[in-house]
């Protein structure tokens, strides 16, 4: 297994952890805050929350490094 097979899983593998770690927040966002009226407050991530937004950061920041190092390497 050479270096640019290991990046291409590692791609795959973060691509789809960014999507569940994404789909998996949740914002207050109501009907009505589609039609530009939000009654709710911004307020701070605190415990599993924060854990999950962290957890996606870093899972995209691994995606992308991934993907720029695919781009660096030969063919």
């Amino acid at each position: 297994m050479n270096i640019g097979s290991f990046l291409e899983v590692v791609v795959f593998v973060s691509a789809i952890l960014s999507i569940l770690l994404i789909l998996l927040q949740q914002r207050g966002a109501s009907l009505g805050a589609g039609f530009g009226s939000s009654g709710e407050l911004y307020t701070t991530r605190r415990g599993l929350e924060k854990s999950l937004f962290i957890a996606t950061v870093v899972c995209v920041v691994i995606f992308v490094l991934s993907i720029l190092g695919l781009l660096l390497i030969p063919a």
